[in-house]
């Protein structure tokens, strides 16, 4: 009796574990092809290095809707890719604040470890080292001296001057831990931003995870049922096999063709997962002999998804979907007894 209940736990954790996957699949691809990750980074740079102002809005929006509209859809933050490495002669820094001059300062200083898209910088991530030694390049313009360097971040209005006001003020004129400090300083920013972005990524797997549900019509608790029902299925399959004649017969009852045969290979050929999965919108058949096939179901589709008692089933599946495949391959580990490798 207890393989049963590991059979119906393992059969549903392994349902909603490929659903997961296809869940973080679909957001990945998303954010490869709209360049979110690198559009992210560089509008908090451009708020970080030149500042928020009348003429010049945050490029960081600060609600869900704007960052997963304006940010993928509006004006790219990013500056335009250069295949140049970083110039030997220092650039200058601007006299008054002109919207992106800083960070294109920064930029021309980390652009060896960049390649382009679509004519933009893909840098997703910028190491704190990377960050630290290119600060202190910039203040090379100014012969190294970092109060002067300082001096001239006040003057433009850039919100970097706070931060690597307190940072040298800290290090006591030290040029080492002025330099460890501002890769302190920038880690943290990093995993703030880190954590924010995961914040609205969290709105985009919870839309995601209604369209793979309702795309699917997957109805946990009837896909429960069905796992069930086909083990139970096997058990008299193979109670016949032991138990002579007479059962054989019960067997040829159950089977509308007359003879079991066909009957139990269809059945056993075509398990709970293959089942519910053919009732999504566009399902794959994949016959004994020929080729495989792909066909429309939505009028099936529709009955199921317009039918409120598959509902609670559809929210069974879509609040475990909310878990995340790692939650799910986790506890696939634990049931099945596979060591994770660290």
């Amino acid at each position: 009796m207890l393989s049963v209940y590991v059979d119906l736990a393992l059969g549903l954790v392994v349902a909603f574990l490929l659903l997961s996957l296809l869940v973080s699949g679909l957001n990945e691809a998303f954010v490869r092809v709209l360049s979110i990750r690198s559009k992210f980074l560089w509008a908090y740079l451009r708020d970080t290095l030149d500042g928020v102002g009348d003429k010049s809005p945050s490029w960081l929006p600060a609600s869900v809707r704007g960052v997963l509209l304006a940010l993928p859809f509006g004006r790219d933050p990013r500056p335009a890719h250069s295949d140049r490495p970083a110039p030997a002669k220092l650039g200058e820094m601007p006299e008054t604040r002109t919207g992106d001059s800083m960070m294109n300062l920064l930029y021309e200083r980390v652009r060896e470890i960049d390649h382009a898209k679509r004519g933009r910088t893909s840098i997703a991530d910028i190491p704190p080292e990377r960050f630290a030694v290119a600060v202190m390049e910039l203040a090379a313009m100014e012969n190294g001296d970092i109060t002067k360097f300082l001096e001239n971040l006040r003057r433009i209005d850039s919100p970097l001057y706070g931060a690597l006001k307190g940072v040298w003020d800290s290090a006591q004129g030290d040029l080492d831990r002025f330099r460890k400090g501002v890769e302190t300083w920038f880690d943290g920013e990093m995993k703030r931003l880190s954590m924010l972005y995961k914040r609205y990524v969290k709105w985009v797997l919870a839309v995601l995870g209604v369209v793979v549900t309702l795309l699917f019509s997957m109805d946990g608790l009837e896909y429960a049922k069905t796992l069930l029902r086909d083990n139970a299925y096997r058990a008299s399959v193979a109670a016949v096999a032991e138990a002579g004649p007479d059962a054989y017969n019960e067997l040829k009852a159950q089977c509308t063709g007359g003879d079991p045969v066909p009957c139990v290979t269809e059945v056993l050929s075509e398990p709970a997962l293959v089942k519910i999965m053919g009732q999504a919108m566009v399902s794959v058949s994949i016959p004994a002999e020929g080729e495989p096939s792909v066909q429309g179901n939505f009028p099936m589709w529709w009955d199921r998804v317009s039918t409120p008692s598959h509902w609670p089933g559809f929210l069974l599946t879509y609040v475990a979907l909310l878990f995340g495949a790692p939650f799910w391959w986790d506890v696939f580990r634990r049931i099945t007894g596979i060591k994770s490798r660290r």
